[in-house]
């Protein structure tokens, strides 16, 4: 038993690969505690383009999967921003939004949406006249009131 077992303190055989953000092994032991609710990592362009440009600068055997250990990527990843690169996509840089895409608008189901709503509020107002015209007529029947014909009662 060595003299640092007696007094308690701990003895680590094997230190923590330091990570990119230059912590100490402590840190690197803290970010590997697990969450209470996994997050997905999200990529900034920029730190996109700088990891594809060590990538094309690594030249030795085993650069690009130490490389790709220093910065906790999978080699998948690396493919698919390449890829994303060769096609000239520069929103393949950015991290791309999940779940269904949204839509877009065509002009004609706009104009089908602006005239059923004018089609509604002609037919709102349409019924507010009728309703007019006939509370109109019962009060001219009640005060005895002769109304003028008109179009639809000659029908």
């Amino acid at each position: 038993m060595s003299t640092k077992e007696a007094t308690g303190e701990a003895v680590s055989l094997v230190e923590a690969p330091e990570r990119s953000g230059g912590g100490s092994a402590s840190d690197a032991a803290r970010s590997n505690e697990v969450s209470a609710k996994a997050t997905r990592r999200r990529f900034s362009a920029e730190y996109k383009r700088r990891i594809l440009r060590e990538v094309g600068a690594c030249t030795k055997l085993g650069e690009i999967g130490a490389l790709l250990r220093r910065e906790g990527l999978y080699s998948s990843v690396l493919y698919q921003w390449r890829q994303a690169r060769e096609r000239g996509e520069i929103a393949g840089l950015a991290p791309k939004r999940r779940g269904p895409k949204a839509k877009e608008a065509d002009d004609r189901d706009r104009v089908i949406i602006e005239q059923q709503r004018e089609i509604a509020k002609l037919k709102k107002r349409t019924e507010r006249a009728e309703a007019l015209v006939e509370i109109q007529k019962k009060v001219s029947q009640l005060l005895g009131i002769q109304l003028a014909s008109s179009d639809e009662d000659a029908s």
